[in-house]
């Protein structure tokens, strides 16, 4: 019987060893996958966002993941993620990529990207009646950006002294987690403007009292934005874009951006033109 007993308890041993011996290298290979783990900024609209009327995430970015893991027969899996800890969620393996108006330029060499599919502009937004009416007339202002967004890396831009001394002569430059704290503070007047993403600033002037908020017609900068993988994750990388360019061929991925007519985002669009 105690032989019985340890043969058992040797068994088991081995098998628990084996489980946890197994290694990311034993794991499915990419054309095994079953699921898809998109991060995203939450916040982000009307690329990302949580939709408070139905609790689902929502946005252009995650309809086009939605569509992309549908024809490849994944799993959809949205992660929102904290911006800021967005290379570490995906170093670990966490999320297989960040999607979500991501800018390439820059960064050319830190990811792997797909091809550009929006051209985007950073601007600045005002209130109607601030008197502000160009970049110029923000000499003295406070102004809002989010944290390691494009927007706050065009003001810093070494290679761009223009946008160096603009910043410059700000009395100052706040960060935000997120875009809807910088218009409520926007809002109280606690700041002059913000510096944000057309489509985002399209997106937040809309949702907000008619007329309330503009653009000023000075751009800050121009950039476009792609899906970035794991820096060396061409596979993957590969099997998402070979997907997005046939939505392009059938006409899909337009039909998707025109649902978000309404922020600009047709006009946007540069995947395939």
């Amino acid at each position: 019987m105690k032989k019985l007993l340890s043969a058992v308890l040797v068994t088991a041993m081995m098998l628990s060893l084996v489980a946890c011996g197994k290694t990311e290298a034993e794991a499915p290979a990419d054309g095994e996958r079953t699921s898809f783990t998109v991060g995203f900024d939450a916040e982000f609209p009307p690329y990302g966002s949580l939709d408070e009327a139905t609790g689902e995430y929502v946005g252009f970015d995650l309809d086009l993941a939605e569509e992309v893991c549908k024809r490849r027969g994944w799993e959809l899996i949205k992660q929102p993620i904290d911006w800021d800890a967005k290379d570490m969620e995906l170093s670990s393996g966490a999320i297989d990529c960040i999607w979500n108006g991501f800018t390439l330029n820059g960064r050319e060499d830190q990811y792997t990207w797909t091809i550009p599919y929006v051209d985007n502009s950073q601007v600045f937004v005002v209130a109607a009646d601030s008197g502000i009416s160009s970049k110029a007339d923000l000499a003295g202002k406070v102004v809002g950006v989010q944290k390691d967004s494009s927007a706050l890396a065009a003001l810093t831009d070494e290679e761009n002294q223009d946008n160096l001394d603009l910043a410059a002569s700000f009395a100052d430059l706040i960060q935000y987690a997120d875009y809807n704290t910088g218009f409520m503070d926007l809002e109280a007047g606690a700041i002059d403007a913000i510096a944000i993403d057309i489509g985002v600033a399209n997106y937040q002037i809309k949702e907000r009292e008619e007329g309330k908020y503009v653009m000023l017609d000075d751009e800050l900068s121009t950039e476009q934005y792609a899906v970035g993988f794991l820096k060396g994750n061409d596979e993957l990388r590969d099997q998402v874009q070979a997907t997005l360019l046939e939505m392009v061929e059938d006409g899909t991925f337009t039909e998707i951006a025109e649902k978000y007519s309404d922020d600009g985002i047709p006009e946007q669009v540069c995947l395939g033109k």
